[in-house]
């Protein structure tokens, strides 16, 4: 500070100059889809649903960081040219990067419990609703960013083989609490295992199983006879081996009775039974828990390595170009600390794939796109604080509420609560305070410290495809 008495000098704030990209129109990332205030309440719905039943089965939630070290994403099946690298923008030009962000909740998940093993109460029973990343070229039903919602049982040493029953029994039962909710088409999950394909294709003499698991894991994309050519041309099967594979892919029953069917191609091997048996349990108990939601589908793989045992793939009726909204299986030797192996069971429900085909039929739609109940009309400038204290009160009592902006006329205002679908507006303060149902038209005397909405309008409503009504 200078001496003297002059005032001391203030320099002009300067404003920073505008990057020329944010002055023109953005145009969308494909892949990464971005709701509207409407479409988000539509999504909380149905996080909201699956939440509770999670919860119901005792699941306890977790969260997990978004990145994890790129080698041991790496290591998880074909992955490698799905996974987005995360890099600092100053960073050494040369260096490589060392992390990537999760492409998937199984692999996260499988490094949480060997972290944290020490206090986990096993068999742990977690569930998780976050973002993942997969850098594929978007398409109908596949995004580069998405939701999943995922619930696993993971064991030290063993797991039961009846966790491969519960955890498609849980699933469909949060997915049909969820259509019967809003009112949808329902779902269908296919389901095999991996030991009875893999010992029939041992007892055929095949040795790279994995291979031949993922041609026949294109029948329903390319057809029997690109996949026998596959076979044969890139996997040197002999004409007998291909017939055989290909007649085990077509099996398909609701019931017990693949068993019998497979039996009936007269290959044999110890795997092979063991993986028959445990099947016809997971077939048999949908069939009489949730009947007609669960096939037994001999085709089904699944992509990623890890899975050694049940594997599920879930379809929405009507909605089947889109792909399975939710897949999993068992992982028996997923997280290992060299010491001990923690063997698993998991599903995935996709919660953007399933939303995505609704959302572009206009199948669900939510009753207002605000959580507002009540609009608080403001007389003039001077009574705003009244209105607030009206607000107050009624946002204390769990009533959405917000004051109007302006103290315009009262039709200007009601017309503002109309564009926002906010069902009330309220007049004045206590004891003379009216609220009006502007879809009615009835005005009635109120006091904010009783006065309550219709329950129904009290939160916004999802809109099912039936008749749109409030579900």
């Amino acid at each position: 500070m200078g001496g003297g008495g002059g005032a001391a000098e203030i320099l002009p704030r300067t404003r920073p100059a505008l990057d020329s990209t944010l002055v023109s129109r953005p145009r969308p990332l494909s892949g990464f889809p971005e709701y509207t205030p409407e479409q988000r309440v539509v999504e909380q719905h149905v996080l909201d649903r699956l939440r509770e039943t999670f919860e119901l089965h005792g699941f306890a939630s977790i969260e997990t960081r978004a990145v994890e070290p790129l080698d041991r994403l790496a290591k998880q099946g074909e992955i490698d040219k799905e996974v987005y690298a995360v890099q600092r923008l100053h960073a050494d030009p040369d260096a490589k990067a060392e992390l990537g962000l999760h492409f998937d909740l199984t692999v996260p998940f499988a490094r949480y419990v060997l972290e944290n093993s020490h206090q986990l109460a096993f068999p742990f029973r977690r569930y998780q609703i976050q973002k993942v990343w997969r850098g594929e070229r978007p398409q109908e039903g596949r995004f580069r960013e998405f939701t999943q919602a995922d619930i696993d049982i993971v064991d030290n040493t063993t797991l039961a083989a009846h966790h491969d029953v519960e955890l498609p029994l849980v699933t469909l039962h949060a997915l049909e609490r969820l259509y019967a909710d809003l009112g949808l088409p329902p779902v269908l999950m296919r389901v095999n295992n991996r030991r009875l394909v893999q010992g029939f294709y041992a007892g055929l003499d095949i040795t790279d199983t994995a291979a031949v698991l993922r041609q026949v894991d294109k029948l329903d994309k390319i057809g029997r006879d690109k996949v026998a050519e596959l076979l044969t041309e890139q996997q040197g099967l002999t004409p007998t081996q291909t017939r055989a594979c290909l007649e085990l892919a077509e099996i398909s029953t609701g019931d017990g009775s693949f068993v019998e069917r497979v039996r009936a191609l007269k290959v044999s091997d110890p795997e092979l039974d063991a993986g028959l048996e445990l099947l016809a349990a997971v077939v048999e108990t949908a069939r009489r828990h949730v009947p007609g939601r669960l096939v037994a589908d001999l085709k089904i793989a699944r992509g990623l390595d890890y899975y050694t045992g049940t594997v599920y793939e879930t379809e929405l009726v009507g909605f089947e170009g889109w792909g399975s909204v939710a897949s999993g299986g068992r992982y028996d030797s997923l997280a290992s600390d060299g010491k001990t192996t923690y063997p698993g069971v998991g599903l995935s429900i996709g919660v953007t794939r399933l939303l995505a085909p609704l959302f572009a039929g206009g199948l669900l739609t939510a009753s207002r796109a605000v959580p507002t109940a009540v609009l608080v009309a403001v007389d003039d400038e001077e009574s705003r604080e009244a209105a607030i204290a009206v607000a107050e009160q009624l946002r204390g009592r769990g009533i959405a509420t917000e004051v109007a902006p302006k103290a315009d006329k009262y039709g200007k205002q009601i017309r503002y609560a109309d564009r926002r679908r906010i069902p009330y507006v309220w007049f004045g303060a206590p004891p003379h305070s009216e609220v009006k149902d502007i879809r009615t038209g009835e005005q009635l005397p109120a006091d904010p410290a009783r006065w309550g909405p219709d329950p129904a309008d009290l939160r916004p409503a999802v809109r099912g495809p039936a008749d749109q009504q409030p579900v």
